[in-house]
């Protein structure tokens, strides 16, 4: 904790609240850096569980490094579990929907009756936290929703409630997986024509009339709608049609990424960081002993699990394609199970591989000896990697990750996708083509492509999304005129 002096008590004061999971946290305190750096007093609330694992990862000092930038908790709801595993993604849902709105509003009375901090002046909520939209509409300021996926991702979850009624999901029953009926392709929403029932956000491939998923989906979409303004982590040339089509749907879209390169303007410490898990940064080092272009960097992000099939499977075929590699393999990446690589892996790709629990990944996305990107599409992983002109091979597991494969792989032309089934002769295969082939040739080139319009969108003061920061902190962030009632 910090406080301030009586001169900085006039401050804005912006309540930063994230959903309580990985790839919600760091673009979240990316934001709230940049909000800190443009001279807001930030309060930053993460679950108890959560800050817990951060301390865990950072150390005791590793959350103290800027004046006026404080950590806050509130309790998950959740029973105790494992410190080192990622919560069930529906019953955290169901849980803060639930539970979280008593204390976040205890929470914000204690800090508007603190004498050496300024009054909470806007809340800026992850969009799965609709809940705080109740808090906000009480202390009559506005309050502006972080939807953290892509803006495909959020496009698509804005129309589940079409799904719905339209009869496309639940499926019928389970052959409807199997039998063809997820190719139905969709023209009828703005900006994503052409689009397959497949290649929505996974939650609807259910045959479960009462999927609580989707529920919650359509209720945090529909309240987005009471926001004072809505944040997406894009930026304009990348999905300029489905950022046109959101703004038909919900209040205004201020599109502000890449946060990863946005961030580069302000002077921080880098000390305060966001991993759950501690990073391991000898990988670095073994990077530039490597060439440039020739490793191809394995990381399946903080939620996806596979089977230990398939994580035998990913491993032959990284050996067999006989190119360096650096490969991120989480405690809990096999479901139920150890992770457990063969020894004769292991002596195999002993002078072209590297192993390791956890890394800092936008320095090793933006190192010169990574040419390519194995990865599950996460939004977090599939921006960085644009960011820094890197193609990628997509294995998405769930959620909007299957909708950045899509325009990764149909729209964006820089991902090769590879079979849910996976099989090690398609691994081996998909990384040469990727580091040595035509395919991977035009895919590198198109990526460079995207990062350096990445980088136009967030150069000083002409930049789409540098501007964007500015109008919604001017137009939004301090204005009362924008609370909706």
């Amino acid at each position: 904790m910090c406080s301030i002096s009586a001169e900085n008590l006039d401050k804005p004061h912006a309540v930063c609240i994230p959903y309580p999971a990985q790839g919600h946290i760091t673009p979240m305190l990316k934001l709230a850096k940049i909000l800190h750096h443009k001279g807001f007093h930030i309060t930053f609330v993460n679950t108890e569980y959560n800050h817990k694992r951060l301390l865990k990862s950072r150390g005791p000092d590793g959350l103290n490094g800027l004046p006026s930038f404080r950590f806050e908790t509130i309790p998950d709801g959740l029973p105790p579990c494992d410190p080192d595993a990622t919560q069930d993604i529906s019953s955290l849902c169901k849980s803060t929907t639930t539970t979280c709105l008593g204390p976040f509003k205890e929470l914000l009375a204690k800090l508007n009756a603190t004498y050496n901090v300024p009054p909470v002046s806007c809340i800026v909520s992850d969009g799965s936290m609709s809940f705080t939209l109740s808090a906000a509409q009480d202390l009559g300021i506005p309050q502006v929703l972080f939807w953290t996926p892509s803006a495909c991702g959020l496009l698509c979850y804005m129309h589940y409630r079409d799904l719905v009624e339209k009869g496309y999901t639940p499926l019928k029953d389970e052959s409807y997986l199997t039998n063809g009926y997820l190719e139905t392709t969709f023209d009828w929403i703005p900006g994503m024509e052409g689009i397959c029932l497949r290649d929505f956000p996974s939650f609807i491939r259910t045959t479960n009339p009462e999927e609580y998923m989707i529920k919650f989906i359509i209720q945090e979409t529909e309240r987005s709608k009471n926001a004072s303004a809505i944040i997406i982590n894009t930026f304009e040339p990348l999905e300029k049609e489905v950022v046109e089509s959101l703004q038909k749907l919900l209040p205004p879209i201020y599109a502000i990424g890449p946060l990863n390169l946005l961030l580069e303007h302000v002077v921080d410490d880098k000390n305060l960081g966001s991993n759950l898990w501690k990073e391991e940064t000898k990988c670095l080092d073994w990077l530039d002993s490597k060439n440039s272009n020739s490793v191809v960097y394995v990381n399946f992000g903080s939620i996806t699990t596979m089977t230990a099939n398939q994580f035998i499977e990913f491993a032959w075929g990284l050996a067999n394609s006989h190119m360096d590699f650096l490969w991120i393999i989480r405690p809990d990446i096999v479901s139920g199970e150890k992770a457990i690589l063969p020894s004769e892996f292991v002596e195999e790709t002993k002078e072209r591989g590297m192993l390791t629990g956890w890394c800092p990944q936008e320095q090793v996305l933006s190192h010169p000896a990574i040419g390519g990107f194995l990865t599950h599409s996460g939004w977090n992983s599939t921006l960085e990697s644009i960011s820094n002109g890197v193609p990628m091979i997509c294995w998405p597991f769930f959620s909007e990750q299957l909708t950045n494969c899509w325009f990764c792989c149909s729209r964006w032309g820089i991902g090769l996708e590879i079979d849910n089934n996976v099989k090690r002769d398609e691994v081996e295969s998909l990384v040469r083509e990727l580091m040595t082939g035509e395919k991977g040739k035009e895919m590198k080139k198109k990526a460079m492509e995207w990062k350096k319009l990445a980088e136009e969108a967030v150069k000083k003061t002409t930049g789409s999304s540098y501007v964007n920061i500015d109008k919604l902190i001017n137009e939004i962030l301090l204005s009362s005129e924008t609370i909706k009632q």
